[in-house]
């Protein structure tokens, strides 16, 4: 069993400007033990990258995120987000997370299919009336997934805009001090307050008035709870999926005959999808660190209690150990049970809904432009914890 602290590498690894996983993950996985890491600001952590691993932290009740809020967490910034829900632990989590799952069951989710679907075709409609070459994300990837999240929680239309930079500001890596980030929160948190009290003085048939009815008639969660959730959704509700859509086209592109394989047979859009979360490693590096809460063993090492660990999905997902020809991409693989979208009590909650929008916006791509190739330079996001074309200029 590893129980030595040898000096820390730097961390992460991956570069912010392409898809692809550093090889230094392949040689942390081919190595007996934990890989001890250190993070521009705040302690070491160990890193798991093998999907064993992966699974044994994330799903474990011995490792916890709320201890986070009381050390000084690994993280990329000097200032300190506040991660609501996601830094939470059973039971406040479970009580959160509870008031919203109702809304993102599989068979709810599903209702929504026709609408969405209909979304995509209208947006591609504009995009193909207005001619190439178009920025497939200004025009198609952000706007589908935030008409959806803004639908579900009743967002005005021409509020839209307003919380892109709020969401940007979220997810930055760029060196904002905790004040700053304190500023562009609590402008997101004032802006939902009045959204709330709109809510309030008028009902309606969404995901915010039933939270605010929980909150109001149950007292379920308290008012700040009640906001903070709904920024938590419509940040995380939108970005990840606004950012995969076409990081999925890249990787189809980058890999011809299975790009091919999907326009011949759009009936395997669903296992593409799958497989797609599987391949593409989203973070630039891990982040949300789980503190262990007693000595617990790892992979061979000995995490001692009170010691961090960093999870890196795109890693574990690429474990040739779990996946047969796990450097492969195959929109065929059976069996898929990706990390994708997390495991335990933190697996993503809004997963059904991201898969179906996943799912539409590569079937309307795939069938409405079957000859879309890059016209143009892409432009990547930076200084951010999601990789992916802030620009992608397309042409069909």
């Amino acid at each position: 069993m590893t129980t030595t602290h040898v000096e820390p590498v730097a961390y992460p690894f991956n570069e912010a400007t392409d898809l692809s996983l550093s090889d230094l993950y392949e040689r942390a996985r081919e190595t007996a033990g934990l890989l001890r890491v250190r993070m521009a600001y705040g302690e070491p952590a160990w890193l798991a990258t093998r999907y064993a691993d992966a699974r044994l932290v994330l799903g474990d009740r011995r490792f916890s995120r709320a201890a986070a809020a009381e050390r000084d967490e690994p993280r990329p910034t000097p200032g300190r987000r506040e991660p609501g829900i996601l830094g939470m632990d059973p039971p406040d989590h479970t009580r959160l997370r509870t008031l919203v799952t109702k809304a993102f069951t599989v068979h709810r989710v599903e209702r929504l299919r026709p609408g969405i679907r209909a979304m995509a075709e209208e947006l591609l409609d504009a995009l193909i009336a207005a001619g190439p070459p178009a920025d497939l994300v200004e025009h198609f990837a952000l706007p589908l997934p935030v008409a959806v999240i803004c639908r579900l929680l009743g967002v005005p239309e021409e509020d839209r805009p307003k919380f892109r930079e709020w969401s940007d500001d979220a997810l930055s890596t760029s060196p904002l001090t905790t004040e700053e980030m304190a500023v562009s929160q609590n402008e997101l948190r004032a802006y939902m307050a009045t959204l709330v009290a709109e809510h309030r003085k008028r009902p309606a048939e969404d995901l915010m008035t039933a939270l605010i009815e929980a909150r109001d008639r149950d007292d379920r969660l308290s008012e700040r709870e009640l906001i903070d959730l709904c920024v938590g959704i419509l940040v995380a509700g939108h970005e990840t999926t606004a950012t995969q859509i076409p990081n999925f086209l890249l990787t189809l592109l980058d890999h011809p005959g299975e790009l091919e394989r999907l326009r011949a047979d759009p009936s395997l859009v669903a296992g593409a999808v799958e497989e797609l979360l599987r391949f593409v490693p989203l973070g630039v590096g891990a982040s949300q660190p789980r503190y262990a809460t007693e000595d617990v063993e790892v992979g061979g090492t000995l995490v001692r209690a009170g010691e961090p660990v960093l999870v890196a999905v795109g890693a574990a997902n690429r474990d040739g150990l779990r996946f047969t020809a796990a450097e492969r991409l195959d929109i065929g693989r059976e069996g898929n049970q990706h990390l994708g979208f997390g495991h335990g009590v933190h697996h993503c909650l809004g997963a059904p809904l991201a898969r179906l929008e996943l799912q539409e916006a590569l079937r309307a791509l795939v069938t409405r432009m079957p000859g879309i190739h890059p016209a143009g330079d892409v432009v990547w996001k930076t200084e951010m914890l999601v990789r992916g074309p802030r620009s992608m200029p397309v042409g069909w």
